[in-house]
Parts: C-alpha cells; structure tokens; sequence
C-alpha cells in the first residue's frame, strides 16, 4: 500500500508529465490538496517538504504572485544532495568527481554547438574573472560558471545540470586545494589565459583543439593541487 506522502509525491508527478502542471504554476492550497488526495495535511507537508528539498517546488510565504507553493525546475539540488551524501559516507571519492567532471566536459566541448553557440555568458564571465583579483573564493565561483556555461553549447541540459551539481558538492574541497597552492596569483594567472584559449577554440569551432585544451586544463589543475597537499 502507498504511503500518504508517496500518493503526494505520485500525484504531482503525474501532473507535470501530463502536462496540468507546469512549471511556475501554484499547487492547490494545502487544505484543498489534502482533500483531493485524501491524505492527512502533516502527511501532505511532509511530501511538500521533499519535494522542495528536490527542487521540484519551492514554498513562499506572504502574498503575491510568489508566494504559496510553486513549480520549479532545480534538477540539480537533488543532484547536489544525493552526491553530498555519497561523499560524506565515503561511498564517492573526490578524485571519482573529477573523473567524471573530465568526462562531462570533454564530450560537452566535442558536441559543442560551435557555429550556432551563443557565447556570451562565457564571455561574460571570463571578463569577470579578470577583474575578480586574487580572492579565491570569488575566481573560483567564475571558474564554475564559465565551465558550465561552455558545457551548455552541446545542447544537453543533463550534462550542464550534472556539471553543476558536482562543482556545487565539492565547492569547499575545492577551495581548500585552491588555497593549498603556493603561489594562488600565479596559477590564477596561468588559469585566466588557458580559460582564453578554451574560449576561442570553441567560438572558432575547432572541437578537437576545444576538447584536448580542456582535458589538460583540468587534469592540469587537478595535479598541480594534489602535489600541494601531498607536499
């Protein structure tokens, strides 16, 4: 028998694959939900509180067209969390999220759309991370954003959600090898010029150069900070 949460949980499903839901469209209200499902409202609660954790919806207070319980689209919460998890359990590895992130990006940047790419995010951040100056925390949230938006020409919004949802899990292990570095302005620096390079061979669309850039701009980096923390 289904538990009163999973029917929720089934319902909504049901209705975004249907198509009467959609998303930044309000559920019904709580008292008027529960009713329909006939499921108690600390069970309907309790589903609504999963799926927001999901990202599937997300709960305002207030009034207004915001407030209340919305349809949302944040596939990569749910990534994040899960993987979060498999870290701190030590079932994944972070040397395991890098091979996989080398994987992601190297296939996004030979499938890339590189004649009808738009570039501008791109762009956008790499003249953002030249201004950012030394602080870590700041180039690397850049560094981020500039990766996936290089991912997001392939076209496939999986690669680009699941490229998020890693650099998001390991963001504090991530600074702490940035930190570990000898001399940050210095890689900073080296890192700025190949991310230009990455740049324009996706823009000019030579995917072979594209992709055997970003394999030895990541497997680069990856080694230059695992020597600091060996060392």
């Amino acid at each position: 028998m289904m538990k009163a949460h999973e029917t929720v949980m089934s319902w909504v499903t049901e209705e975004l694959r249907s198509g009467r839901l959609r998303i930044g469209d309000h559920l019904p209200g709580e008292r008027a939900l529960a009713e329909t499902l006939e499921v108690s409202r600390g069970s309907l609660r309790e589903a609504l509180r999963v799926l927001e954790a999901l990202g599937t919806i997300r709960t305002s207070t207030g009034s207004g067209p915001r407030s209340g319980t919305v349809i949302t689209a944040a596939p990569e919460q749910a990534l994040t969390l899960a993987l979060n998890l498999q870290l701190a359990t030590s079932h994944v590895q972070h040397a395991d999220v890098y091979e996989v992130r080398l994987l992601l990006e190297t296939w996004a940047a030979s499938h890339a759309d590189h004649v009808g790419g738009d570039w501008s995010d791109a762009e956008r951040t790499l003249a953002l991370m030249d201004d950012a100056g030394p602080a870590v925390d700041e180039f690397l949230k850049l560094d981020a954003e500039f990766h996936i938006a290089l991912s997001r020409s392939a076209g496939n919004p999986l690669i680009s959600t699941l490229m998020d949802a890693l650099r998001t899990s390991i963001a504090d292990h991530t600074l702490t090898r940035a930190r570990s570095l000898p001399d940050w302005e210095r890689t900073a620096e080296r890192l700025r010029a190949e991310h230009r390079a990455i740049f324009v061979s996706f823009r000019e669309g030579d995917a072979a150069r594209a992709t055997e850039l970003l394999r030895a701009h990541i497997r680069g980096y990856y080694e230059e900070t695992a020597a600091a923390l060996e060392s």
